[in-house]
């Protein structure tokens, strides 16, 4: 019998990160940014917190991405024999789609909001009455994406969780007399 160790934790490391470097940066860095006392300061002070973690988001993402395509590659007799393993799999994958779309449009609002520079702000995503309205727009969507990335990753825990319960020796029969029963 062999093991999935390293690309198990590459997949499941890769997606703490994901999640909790953005569940941080909506709650942590912009909210603190709007207690930088100066308000043409505050875009500048989240968008340098962001572009300190993107990188490591990034190794995140692809830490889970290379993870996630090994456990598919390390799984393909269970995807193809076990109920309830395939349709798991195309939600999570789903999911997973769904959070790098989210996480790149969030990535081009950042840097849109970068560009700002000196613009005043309430907050890194909520405009002030003088916050031009190009910033101010991209600040808005920027309040709603900062939840839906961390959700969508977050849901693909909780598959992966189930998943893993999948694997128990007892599952495994039962989805495998499952599908049987239904050829």
């Amino acid at each position: 019998m062999s093991t999935n160790t390293v690309i198990r934790s590459l997949h499941d490391l890769g997606a703490a990160a994901w999640f909790g470097g953005n569940l941080m940066g909506a709650v942590g860095l912009n909210g603190a940014s709007k207690v930088v006392s100066n308000p043409t300061d505050r875009l500048k002070t989240a968008s340098a917190g962001w572009g300190k973690w993107a990188p490591l988001n990034t190794a995140a993402i692809g830490a889970h991405l290379v993870g996630g395509a090994g456990l598919l590659w390390a799984n393909k007799d269970r995807l193809a024999i076990q109920q309830g393993v395939g349709a798991s799999t195309i939600a999570k994958l789903a999911l997973t789609a769904a959070a790098l779309g989210t996480t790149a449009w969030s990535g081009a609002l950042g840097a849109k909001l970068a560009e700002a520079g000196d613009a005043p702000a309430e907050g890194a995503v909520t405009p002030s009455a003088a916050t031009p309205a190009d910033v101010a727009k991209a600040q808005k969507q920027q309040k709603v994406l900062q939840w839906v990335t961390p959700a969508l990753v977050g849901s693909v825990l909780v598959l992966n969780a189930q998943q893993g319960e999948l694997q128990k020796p007892e599952e495994v029969k039962q989805g495998i007399l499952a599908k049987l029963a239904r050829r």
